[in-house]
């Protein structure tokens, strides 16, 4: 896998996300934030992600769906759980994943951190395919970027979540990367 210099993943398929904007300061993200998502909750494979990150959520799809419809939200990464990897934004542009957050005492996480959402939830495991993709795309961040820290969302945002969860291997992560980057 490759990032290229527009921060774009020739390895993923690019559907632009409104929900972005320019990175403040210093463009080079240094940490990389891991979450989960599904939509509807718990159901995968479907376009739910797509369309909230896009903008295009019809709320009246699901009942869940109007809770969230208008939220203006976005990741880099969407890692599927075939291991299909879609972008939403650019790897130079600040995506809006993280919200209120905090990591080395440093606030505003989105501001300096790529986001990468795994297509799961808190009541399921990962699959061997999405743990491969995210060690591939792990190390061709940590070749574009000055990557420092990998963080989960609940250690960006303690009281306000969970993911990616009590299902997410940390050890089987770290297995495959220098321990110095993780929780």
């Amino acid at each position: 896998m490759h990032i290229d210099s527009n921060g774009l993943l020739r390895d993923a398929r690019f559907i632009p996300s409104p929900n972005c904007d320019a990175r403040p300061d210093d463009p080079a993200p240094n940490l990389i934030v891991i979450h989960n998502i599904s939509l509807p909750p718990d159901e995968f494979g479907g376009p739910g992600v797509i369309d909230l990150f896009t903008n295009q959520l019809d709320p009246a799809t699901h009942p869940y769906y109007a809770t969230i419809a208008e939220l203006k939200v976005s990741a880099h990464f969407f890692i599927r759980r075939d291991g299909e990897i879609i972008q939403f934004v650019p790897c130079t542009e600040r995506a809006w994943h993280a919200g209120a957050s905090t990591w080395c005492g440093r606030e505003r996480c989105n501001d300096f951190s790529i986001g990468i959402e795994l297509e799961g939830s808190d009541t399921t495991p990962f699959t061997d395919a999405q743990y491969a993709v995210l060690n591939q795309l792990t190390r061709a961040l940590r070749a574009a970027y000055p990557i420092q820290d990998v963080a989960g969302h609940a250690d960006i945002a303690p009281e306000r979540k969970t993911d990616p969860g009590p299902y997410f291997d940390w050890g089987r992560f770290r297995a495959s990367l220098d321990e110095s980057l993780l929780p």
